[in-house]
């Protein structure tokens, strides 16, 4: 697995497979949240059978799917309350990571500067340049 911390809460992946759950339990993980639509490619796993495996391994789970160039305001505050309310850490994922990166840096843009969210994403292996005027907006 290729995980990535984006900070003490949350950290980010590309796609895991069911029999990854127990290894995420094992590493301290307590939650799991997925970004990915269900069928968005061919043979994979859909979000019913990752979060019996997930629930299995003694995780809990939620699925906030979005589409990548499509995160709406709604999309952010869908997966901000996701993250308020499960337990903590959180092992986050979607097709590349990317997607689940993006809705961290959307969810704490209020909070945190896009220069850090920016440098914090980047640190993790994710360019997020071209988000910048979208988290000034939201930081304004």
């Amino acid at each position: 697995m290729d995980i990535r911390p984006l900070d003490e809460a949350l950290s980010a992946s590309p796609q895991i497979a069911p029999e990854d759950l127990p290894a995420i339990a094992a590493q301290g993980f307590r939650s799991v949240i997925s970004n990915r639509p269900d069928g968005e490619e061919p043979g994979q796993p859909t979000a019913e059978v990752l979060r019996h495996a997930a629930e299995a391994a003694g995780l809990a789970f939620a699925h906030v799917p979005v589409v990548g160039g499509a995160i709406s305001d709604q999309d952010v505050a869908d997966f901000r309350e996701a993250l308020a309310d499960l337990p903590q850490p959180v092992f986050g994922f979607c097709r590349t990571g990317t997607r689940t990166t993006t809705l961290w840096a959307l969810a704490n843009a209020a909070s945190e500067s896009p220069d850090h969210l920016i440098a914090r994403a980047k640190t993790a292996g994710y360019d997020l340049g071209a988000l910048r005027p979208r988290l000034e907006g939201a930081a304004s």
